[in-house]
């Protein structure tokens, strides 16, 4: 029986890309599996055309061989082992299927091939985050901070074997110490996960009574860490090795510092510059004057105010800011003045200020005389 042509056996056209490729024979597989058509002779026949189609589209070299001369580019001599080594329905099964074998036969396997690589039974500890917050002034100056950490370490009583002193884990008799099983399904063979090691490849007969057998025991750690000066907020900081330790003797995760900064009372940042919100009353505004205003080292320093300050007025202090991580640089402080309007006034206070409304005019209030200038024109001009 003549083969039928590979890029109909996949239902695509000659011009599919390799995802196009992996996409239709991902459906097919999924549709004609053997454990979903059980005793399904032509289904079976119909999967293994649809491997054999897709081995040999998804190497280019074979792609192109194929484009050219059709099937008798892999006749050669027998069971279709041309030039390109075996594009036949069973040469090349595994290679074809293990790019996209976790996705499509996972929910066989109880979570597919990689839960069973492990390296004698050793695993890596988990990694473990530590929410550390600081002051915009710790921030700005860098300090070491000691902190307590939860954590898993190496059992010290069995060093991290988990097998009771005087003993050793033996291999594990189900797989033999692959850590790996296998199972038939349909016409061809799965491997999973053993149940028996749980993919160590090792079981221990006689737990140490100090770890239950897991290699490591939980202890709080003191630890310091560094913080430089000008981090930001919202920065990780990796401890390589600090954290949970590995079942068994594997090796530690790492532990993540996740630094936040608490609110200040006068300064709000953006990255490395500093801003400040000062309300300043209305006669020195008007008159002119200067204030003191304080600096994230510690310090203060004199702003001075022209005469006639609006608000929304900003003053900028340069270099008076953060300094930039692992640099020489700093940032600057923007002073942003509000002038404040006066409440609870006396008799006399009020009288004062309708005095100087009489005699106020466009010379004292040009950004006000001009706006309701503007306004009066305009409802002139809707009444011609």
């Amino acid at each position: 029986m003549a083969k039928r042509d590979y890029y109909e056996v996949l239902g695509v056209g000659k011009t599919a890309d390799e995802k196009e490729l992996k996409s239709a024979f991902r459906k097919l597989a999924m549709q004609l599996h053997p454990d979903r058509n059980p005793g399904d002779t032509t289904a079976e026949a119909k999967f293994k055309e649809a491997n054999e189609a897709y081995e040999v589209l998804k190497d280019p070299q074979k792609r192109a061989a194929y484009d050219r001369f059709g099937h008798a580019a892999f006749e050669n001599g027998g069971g279709g082992r041309g030039p390109f080594g075996g594009a036949g329905a069973d040469a090349g099964f595994g290679a074809s299927m293990a790019d996209i074998f976790d996705d499509i036969f996972g929910e066989f396997m109880g979570g597919g091939r990689r839960g069973g690589q492990r390296s004698g039974g050793r695993e890596r500890g988990a990694d473990l985050r530590y929410n550390l917050e600081i002051s915009l002034e710790e921030a700005f100056a860098g300090k070491t901070v000691e902190i307590d950490v939860p954590t898993s370490i190496t059992c010290v009583k069995c060093d991290g074997s988990g097998a009771k002193p005087g003993s050793k884990p033996t291999q594990c008799r189900t797989c033999g110490g692959a850590g790996k099983v296998r199972a038939s399904q349909g016409f061809f063979t799965i491997e999973r996960t053993c149940p028996t090691c749980q993919g160590r490849g090792e079981t221990i007969a006689d737990p140490c009574d100090a770890c239950g057998g897991t290699g490591r025991t939980t202890q709080e750690r003191k630890l310091s860490v560094n913080i430089p000066a000008g981090i930001e907020d919202g920065t990780r900081i990796r401890l390589a090795g600090e954290g949970e330790a590995g079942l068994r003797g594997g090796p530690a995760g790492d532990l993540y510092i996740f630094l936040s900064l608490k609110p200040h009372e006068f300064f709000q940042r953006d990255g490395a510059d500093l801003y400040c919100r000062v309300p300043i009353s209305m006669t020195t505004a008007a008159l002119g004057g200067g204030f003191d205003v304080p600096t994230i080292d510690g310090g203060k320093t004199k702003v001075r105010v022209p005469e006639g300050t609006q608000t929304g007025k900003q003053f900028r202090l340069k270099g008076k800011g953060m300094p930039v991580l692992r640099s020489r640089d700093t940032g600057d402080m923007y002073i942003t003045v509000v002038v404040e309007t006066p409440q609870n006034l006396t008799r006399r206070q009020r009288e004062l200020l309708e005095e100087f409304e009489k005699s106020a005019s466009g010379d004292t209030h040009p950004e006000s005389a001009g706006f309701f200038a503007k306004v009066r024109d305009f409802f002139d001009n809707l009444g011609g």
